[in-house]
């Protein structure tokens, strides 16, 4: 059966994209957003902004500002940028979602070395975030809810903790979505924490869906901090790539030059984009659970962004979409045994989260290759809960 779902008229963008609109011409809105990028915004302007707030927060604590860091391309290179090209002291803060690949390690040791920053890593227990990934897959069909809100709600609280007021994210995400345009200074704040990261569903939202499997006290890492307490610290939460134009490919040519940087394969990835979301063992399946859902995956974003680029014609674009999009990941098993659900189970629950008018196939769907490293990956085995936790908030709950 052929679908009709509508596309951008000048990249590949489908309307099952999140916040996404088409104009009169059939032009989609974050197409319109990187022409306004480019044409419009005054990047020497930005750039007497970026210095003025710089000037604010610099040499007045430990720390001149905190970056939350994965080891992937964007994370490294604003690294490098606010180390080098800034000149400040950052503090460098890591979640661990318990998904990193082997290579990310030997990346991160590299880059820390030569940039010589001081590092703090957060890591949540693995047992309660594996009841995040079931709850949040079965409540909005994206089991990454923990990384989410972890990195976003983790790093403001150790902004607190080290009374760094200054924090650098990345890229805008008008550089991908609709939830702001460049014509907007977005900040990272608790409405956009609550808008894009959180999926609607705060920490408190979380432990009244897991009904005391686990403890309150335990989900601290994902509550957004007391805006009372950031008001007081005069936190400026902001995305570098307001203040500079944000360049992925020059940028991987930049930190692979300057520091070594690795790029490796991924699920369902042209391998020419041996940049993109390297780092996480998760990701073949997050894109795939995508394209269940909302009929595209990682090919058709990279695509994308070459053709808005003009680096890409978009008829080969299409060609690179069909070839590695909707591809069942390898990896699917593996992580299927890490949540103890089956693959029928798994797409029960997917297709209750398919956006109109898409509408998945899984006759038609072939398995992608393995990646080389996967048998590194971690295979620790953890028994299922079998009852319920001991305590007063565990009473009376039913387990299946």
């Amino acid at each position: 059966m052929t679908l009709n779902i509508k596309r951008c008229t000048k990249c590949l963008t489908k309307e099952t994209v999140d916040t996404i609109t088409f104009d009169e011409f059939g032009v989609c809105s974050v197409c319109r957003q990187v022409e306004f990028k480019k044409e419009k915004i005054d990047w020497e302007a930005r750039g007497v902004q970026l210095q003025e707030m710089i000037a604010r927060h610099k040499g007045k604590g430990n720390y001149d500002c905190v970056v939350p860091y994965s080891g992937g391309k964007d994370s490294v290179f604003q690294l490098w940028y606010i180390v080098k090209k800034l000149g400040l002291k950052p503090l460098v803060l890591r979640y661990n979602h318990w998904g990193y690949r082997p290579l990310v390690a030997e990346n991160n040791t590299s880059v820390f070395k030569q940039l010589g920053v001081d590092v703090v890593e957060m890591t949540t227990s693995f047992h309660v975030v594996r009841e995040l990934m079931l709850e949040s897959l079965k409540r909005r069909g994206d089991f990454c809810w923990h990384c989410h809100t972890g990195i976003y709600a983790g790093v403001m609280h150790m902004a607190l903790r080290f009374e760094t007021p200054l924090i650098f994210w990345g890229e805008s995400t008008a550089e991908y979505h609709s939830w702001y345009t460049f014509e907007e200074m977005e900040e990272v704040d608790e409405k956009r924490f609550n808008r894009l990261m959180n999926q609607g569903m705060t920490a408190d939202d979380m432990f009244e869906f897991l009904q005391g499997r686990v403890d309150r006290r335990d989900l601290w890492m994902f509550d957004y901090p007391k805006r009372k307490d950031l008001i007081k610290l005069k936190v400026e939460s902001i995305c570098l790539g307001n203040y500079i134009e944000w360049n992925t490919k020059p940028q991987v040519e930049m930190i692979k030059r300057e520091l070594g940087w690795k790029g490796q394969e991924v699920e369902g990835v042209p391998p020419q984009y041996d940049y993109e979301k390297i780092e996480c063992t998760f990701q073949g399946m997050r894109d795939y659970a995508k394209y269940v859902k909302r009929g595209y995956g990682r090919t058709n974003h990279l695509a994308t962004i070459d053709i808005r680029n003009g680096e890409l014609g978009r008829e080969e674009a299409l060609a690179l979409e069909a070839q590695y999009d909707g591809k069942r990941p390898a990896s699917i098993d593996w992580f299927l045994d890490i949540l103890q659900i089956s693959e029928s189970e798994l797409y029960e629950i997917l297709e209750k989260h398919q956006v109109h008018p898409w509408k998945f196939d899984a006759s038609t769907v072939e398995t992608g290759k393995p990646m080389p490293d996967m048998p590194r990956w971690d295979n620790t085995k953890v028994d299922k809960p079998v009852g319920p936790p001991k305590g007063e908030q565990g009473r009376n709950v039913k387990y299946v």
